[in-house]
């Protein structure tokens, strides 16, 4: 009887596997968390461009300003909560996303937002 046929080595392959499957769940995730955050980010800029004339002028922006300011908070939780998965486990037989990865994507598109957001109330 071979190794691989041993009872705790079959059990131990499948934890293996489910927690490579977790860690391609979590990228996944994180993907829809930055998706939903963009789609935010978009509404609130849609909603500026669309409503930019309507009095009180400042009305649009504040309304906009809630949207981008919702979708730097969701990009700022993906990339906490997905942080938090990769350092409780292991990848073994999948390389998951570095860390610093997530990092830098959530950096990237926040910032991006609170550029978008210097501009819609800097810029007349």
């Amino acid at each position: 009887m071979t190794d691989d046929n041993l009872p705790d080595n079959h059990a131990e392959r499948k934890t293996d596997l489910a927690e490579d499957r977790t860690l391609l769940a979590n990228e996944r995730t994180f993907a829809g968390w930055v998706r939903t955050g963009l789609a935010s980010v978009g509404i609130g800029l849609g909603f500026h461009a669309l409503f930019e004339k309507m009095e009180p002028s400042w009305l649009p922006r504040a309304i906009s300003t809630c949207f981008i300011l919702a979708g730097i908070t969701i990009f700022y939780l993906a990339e906490r909560n997905s942080r938090a998965l990769l350092k409780k486990l292991d990848a073994h037989a999948v390389e998951p996303v570095r860390r610093m990865n997530l990092r830098i994507v959530a950096v990237v598109v926040g910032g991006g937002s609170f550029i978008l957001l210097a501009g819609i109330w800097l810029l007349v």
